[in-house]
C-alpha cells in the first residue's frame, strides 16, 4: 500500500496519489465499488458510470474523477477502505461471485433473459392499431416529462380533452418539469431518496404500452445502461385471467421458466430487479389494489390483487424497482403513498408528427404536403400530437384525401372521414371474395356490423370497459363479420391451461364514436349519464362521457348524417334528431340566462355546425362561464363559434382561472369588447395581456365590470389599466384583490373615484389596512351586500371544484385578519368554508392534500 498519512487532507492525497492508486487498485476495483455502493459513498448511477468505462484502469480514473466531486468525507471514507480494508473487498467479491451476478450460471441466464425480451420487444403493434402490422423501434416515440408531485388526481374532464391543456400547461412550467429518458426513470431524484417506485401516466394512445417495449427492447439489446440484472414485465392484460390464489413466483414464471435456476439469487437480490406492471387501468380488480393484507414472501398464496398491491406498496420484495403506467381514468385507486416519482408522457412534439407523416407515407414529397395541409387544420394538427390520433389521421388521408370536400371542421368530421375511409379500404381490398360472400348471402349488411360494434362500443362504455374478452357474449355476437379486424386490435392473452382472445378498439375515442353512432341511429335511448339537468357539483361522471357526447351531436347533425346514410346505409331517425337539437336549445338558453359552466354544450353546439340552432335560442341574458377549466384552442374555437352567431352585448363572460394568455385574448378581442361584465381573475396577466385589456377598455362603450384579482398585477400594470379607464370612462366596478399593488399605483385611480369607478375592491394587496380613506375603494372586509354576494360566488366555486383547486382558494381566502370576520356575512361564510373542508377530508384519499386541507381548518376553528 502506498503511504497516505503524510497528506493533511484526503482529496490532496488521491490527487498526489493519482498514479500509484491506478497501479494498486486495478486489480479489484469491481468489489471496491461494490462496498463504496453499500456505504452509500457513490450512488447506483455512479457505478453504472463507473462500470461504462472500458478497461480496469479507466474505471480506477472514473473512481478517482467522481471522488473530487463527492468532497473530503467521501475522500476519506475511500482511503479507509483502499488501504485498511482489501480483505473486506475480497470477501465481498467471492460472496458477490459465489451468491450473484458473478457466478457463470447467473451471467449465462442474465444474457439469455435479456436475448429473450430483445426478440419478444423487437416490433410493435402500430399504435394499437389493426392486427398484425407492426413495425420496428425507431428512437422517438416517446417524450417524457418528469413532474414534481402527483398530478391529475381528480380528473373534471375527459382525459383526452384536457390533453390539449396539459401541452399548454407543462411547456409553461418549464421550470418544474424537464425532459427524462426512461433509462434515467430510477435515478435520484435531486439527490433525495432513492427511486423505486415509479408511476407512469398519459391519455390512451400516447405511448405507454410503447414505451415499456421500447425499454424492454433496449435493455435487451444492452443499451441505456439500465442499473439493473433482470426485468420483469407483466401485462394486467394477462393477469386479469388469473382467477385463482397465486404467489409472485409463478407469476414470473408463467412467462419465464427459462430464469427458474436463479429465480432465487434473483429475488433474493431485488435491488437489481425492475418489475413492470402495464396497464393498470385494464386491470379488472384496478379498484382494489390499495389493500390491507398484505404478502411479503414471493411463495406466500394470495388473490391477484393482494400480491400486486403488496409489491406495490413495498411489502413484497421492498428493495425491488417497480414501474407501473397507467390512463389518467385509474390511478385514482394506485396506492400514491408509495410512488416515488410522477412521470407524464406527453407525447409527439411538432417536429415528431411531421416526421411520422414522412415515415407513414414513405415518400418524402407526399408526406411533406400531407403535412402541410394538416398543420393549416388547428383541430387535427392539436391531434396529431397523440400518437394513435396522429395514425388515425394519416388513415383518412391516405384512403381518401378529399372525402367531404372540405377539410374537417370537428372532431366527429375527423372520425366518420375515419369509418368510411377505413370501411372504403377494408371493401377494395376485398373486394373480389366480398361480392362472392355477398353473392353467398354469407356478408352481412355493412350497416349491420356497423351496429354491432357500435352496441359493443356502447354497452362496454357504459361499464367503463375498453378490453372485451372473447369469452364474452358480446364479443361471440361479431365472430364471422370481417371488418371487425379493422376497427378492433386483437392481442393473445396466454396463461399456463388458459388462452383467450382479448379485444380493444383502436382507440378508447373510436370506441366512443361507435357508442355515439349506435345511440344515435337506434331507438336506443339516452344514457341518464347524458342529461345535463345536474348542477355540476351533482355531475358524477367526472368527464367521463363529454367526448362521446361531442359524438353524439356532431353524428345528429344533418350533414354528417347524410353522409353516413349515403356511405354505409345507416338510417337516422328524424324524430330523434329534432329532440336532441331542441334539447341543446333549451339548454344553452338556460345555462346562459344561470351563469352556469357552459363549455361543454358549446362544444356539442360547435359539432353540430349549424347556426340555425343558436338562432333559435334567443336567450334573455347571453353569459358565458368557463371558469376553472384550462381553456386550449379547441375550446377557444368552440366560445368563439357560439358567440359570433349571437348579437349585441355579451352580459359576462366568466374566464377567471383559465391560463388565459396574450394570443388568446387578442384572438377573441372584438367578443371582448362587446362584454358588460368581464372576469379575468387567478391568471398570469403579464403586462402585454394587460396591454390587451386596456385596448379593450378604450374602445368598448359596454363593459362596466371588470375582475383581474389574483393575477400577479403590479402598479406598472395597474397604470396601463387606469389610463385606458379614462378614454371611455364607461367602467363602474374594478375587481384587482390579491395583486401586488402599492399604494402608489393605488394613487393613479384616485381621480377615477367615485366616478366612473364607483367601486374597486383593492383587498390582499401591498396595502396598509387604513391606508385608503375613499369609500369606493375597499381594502378590507365591510358589512354590506356586495361582500355577501362575493362570499356566496366562492362558496359556490369551491363546491365543484377539486381538491387541488380548493386548497388553492383558501389559500387565498384565508388570509384575514380577526378584526375582519366581525362582519355578519364574513362569519356565516367561514362557517360555510370550514363545514365544505371539514367534507371534503372525509372522503379525501390523499395524504399530502388531506394535511393542507386540516391546516386551514384548524386556520379557521383555532
Amino acid at each position: 500500500m502506498v503511504e497516505r498519512d503524510g497528506c493533511n487532507s484526503c482529496l490532496t492525497a488521491i490527487r498526489v496519489l493519482r498514479v500509484s492508486l491506478v497501479d494498486e487498485l486495478e486489480g479489484w476495483i469491481d468489489s471496491l465499488l461494490e462496498i463504496l455502493v453499500s456505504r452509500e459513498v457513490f450512488t447506483r448511477d455512479d457505478r453504472e458510470e463507473v462500470l461504462y468505462q472500458m478497461g480496469p484502469r479507466a474505471r480506477v480514473r472514473k473512481v478517482l474523477d467522481i471522488l473530487e466531486c463527492k468532497g473530503e468525507e467521501a475522500a476519506k471514507i475511500f482511503l479507509f477502505i483502499s488501504s485498511h480494508h482489501q480483505q473486506e473487498a475480497e470477501t465481498h467479491f467471492r460472496e458477490v461471485n459465489t451468491d450473484q451476478h458473478q457466478s457463470a450460471e447467473y451471467s449465462k441466464i442474465k444474457q439469455k433473459h435479456k436475448d429473450i425480451l430483445r426478440r419478444r420487444s423487437e416490433s410493435m403493434l402500430f399504435y394499437n392499431t389493426r392486427h398484425g402490422e407492426k413495425i420496428l423501434f425507431s428512437e422517438h416515440y416517446v417524450n417524457l416529462l418528469l413532474v414534481d408531485g402527483h398530478q391529475g388526481l381528480e380528473i373534471k374532464r375527459h382525459e383526452v380533452l384536457t390533453f390539449g391543456q396539459k401541452r399548454l400547461s407543462l411547456q409553461q412550467k418549464s421550470t418544474v418539469h424537464r425532459k427524462i429518458a426512461p433509462a434515467e426513470l430510477f435515478s435520484k431524484a435531486n439527490g433525495n431518496r432513492p427511486v423505486k417506485k415509479v408511476l407512469v401516466t398519459g391519455v390512451a394512445g400516447i405511448g405507454k404500452t410503447i414505451m415499456v417495449q421500447k425499454m424492454l427492447f433496449d435493455f435487451g439489446g444492452n443499451k441505456n445502461h439500465l442499473a439493473f440484472d433482470f426485468i420483469i414485465h407483466m401485462s394486467f392484460r394477462d393477469l386479469n385471467l388469473i382467477d385463482k390464489p397465486t404467489n409472485f413466483r409463478e407469476l414470473v414464471l408463467r412467462k419465464n421458466r427459462h430464469l427458474s435456476k436463479v429465480l432465487d439469487n434473483i429475488l433474493a437480490n431485488d435491488n437489481k430487479l425492475l418489475i413492470i406492471l402495464d396497464g393498470f387501468d385494464e386491470f379488472r380488480h384496478y379498484r382494489s389494489c390499495d389493500v390491507d393484507v398484505f404478502v411479503t414472501e414471493p411463495d406466500e398464496d394470495a388473490e391477484v390483487v393482494e400480491v400486486l398491491g403488496s409489491l406495490m406498496q413495498g411489502e413484497l420484495l421492498p428493495n425491488a424497482s417497480v414501474m407501473l403506467t397507467s390512463r389518467p381514468a385509474a390511478i385514482n385507486h394506485v396506492p400514491v403513498g408509495c410512488i416515488d416519482r410522477f412521470v407524464l408522457i406527453a407525447g409527439f412534439s411538432l417536429a415528431e408528427v411531421q416526421d411520422f407523416f414522412l415515415r407513414y407515407f414513405q415518400d418524402s414529397a407526399l408526406g411533406d404536403r400531407l403535412f402541410a395541409v394538416v398543420s393549416a387544420n388547428e383541430l387535427m394538427l392539436t391531434l396529431c400530437y397523440i400518437p394513435a390520433f396522429c395514425y388515425i389521421v394519416c388513415c383518412i388521408l391516405k384512403e381518401s384525401q378529399d372525402l367531404c370536400g372540405d377539410s374537417p371542421k370537428t372532431m366527429t368530421d375527423i372520425y366518420v372521414q375515419y369509418l368510411v375511409a377505413l370501411i372504403r379500404s377494408h371493401t377494395q381490398s376485398r373486394a373480389e371474395t366480398f361480392l362472392q360472400e355477398q353473392k353467398a348471402g354469407g356478408v352481412q349488411q355493412l350497416s349491420d356490423i356497423v351496429l354491432k360494434l357500435g352496441q359493443l362500443a356502447f354497452q362496454k362504455l357504459m361499464e367503463h370497459q375498453t378490453l372485451f374478452y372473447s369469452s364474452d357474449r358480446d364479443v361471440a355476437a361479431l365472430e364471422g363479420c370481417s371488418l371487425v379486424s379493422t376497427f378492433l386490435d386483437k392481442t393473445v392473452a396466454q396463461e399456463p391451461g388458459c388462452t383467450e382472445e382479448v379485444y380493444s378498439f383502436a382507440h378508447l375515442t373510436v370506441q366512443e364514436f361507435f357508442a355515439a353512432v349506435y345511440c344515435a341511429v337506434t331507438d336506443h335511448p339516452l344514457p341518464d349519464a347524458l342529461q345535463h339537468t345536474a348542477s355540476p357539483g351533482e355531475r358524477t361522471n367526472n368527464g367521463y362521457l363529454d367526448l362521446f357526447n361531442r359524438f353524439l351531436s356532431g353524428i345528429l347533425s344533418e350533414r354528417n348524417a347524410n353522409l353516413l346514410s349515403r356511405q354505409l346505409g345507416l338510417r337516422y331517425h328524424k324524430e330523434k334528431m329534432d329532440t336532441y337539437r331542441q334539447r341543446i336549445i333549451r339548454e344553452l338558453a338556460v345555462l346562459c340566462e344561470d351563469g352556469e359552466n357552459i363549455l361543454n354544450h358549446l362544444h356539442c353546439l360547435f359539432e353540430q355546425q349549424d347556426p340555425s340552432l343558436v338562432l333559435a335560442m334567443q336567450p334573455k341574458l347571453i353569459r358565458v362561464n368557463v371558469s376553472d377549466e384550462t381553456l386550449s384552442q379547441m375550446d377557444y374555437n368552440a366560445i368563439k363559434y357560439f358567440l359570433n352567431l349571437t348579437k349585441g352585448k355579451i352580459s359576462e363572460l366568466d374566464l377567471t382561472g383559465t391560463g388565459v394568455s396574450c394570443e388568446a385574448l387578442r384572438d377573441i378581442q372584438p367578443l371582448l369588447q362587446r362584454c358588460e361584465r368581464l372576469w379575468l381573475g387567478e391568471n398570469n396577466l403579464d403586462i402585454d395581456t394587460v396591454q390587451v385589456i386596456a385596448d379593450v377598455l378604450k374602445v368598448s362603450d359596454s363593459i362596466t365590470h371588470l375582475g383581474i384579482g389574483w393575477s400577479n398585477l403590479g402598479d406598472d400594470e395597474l397604470l396601463v389599466i387606469s389610463t385606458a379607464i379614462r378614454i371611455q370612462k364607461k367602467l363602474a366596478e374594478l375587481w384587482m384583490e390579491g395583486n401586488q399593488v402599492s399604494s402608489r399605483g393605488l394613487l393613479s385611480l384616485t381621480d377615477l373615484t367615485p366616478y366612473p369607478l364607483e367601486k374597486v375592491v383593492a383587498i390582499w394587496n401591498d396595502l396598509p389596512e387604513s391606508g385608503c380613506t375613499q369609500e369606493s375603494i375597499s381594502v378590507n372586509f365591510t358589512d354590506d351586500d356586495m361582500w355577501e354576494a362575493w362570499g356566496e360566488w366562492v362558496i359556490k366555486r369551491c363546491e365543484v371544484s377539486s381538491n387541488e383547486k380548493l386548497v388553492m382558494v383558501l389559500h387565498k381566502v384565508c388570509k384575514v385578519s380577526v378584526h375582519c370576520l366581525e362582519a355578519h356575512w364574513a362569519k356565516t361564510f367561514y362557517k360555510q368554508l370550514s363545514q365544505l373542508i371539514k367534507r371534503r377530508i372525509e372522503f379525501c384519499t390523499e395524504d399530502d392534500i388531506c394535511k393542507k386541507l386540516r391546516k386551514f381548518e384548524n386556520v379557521l376553528n383555532p
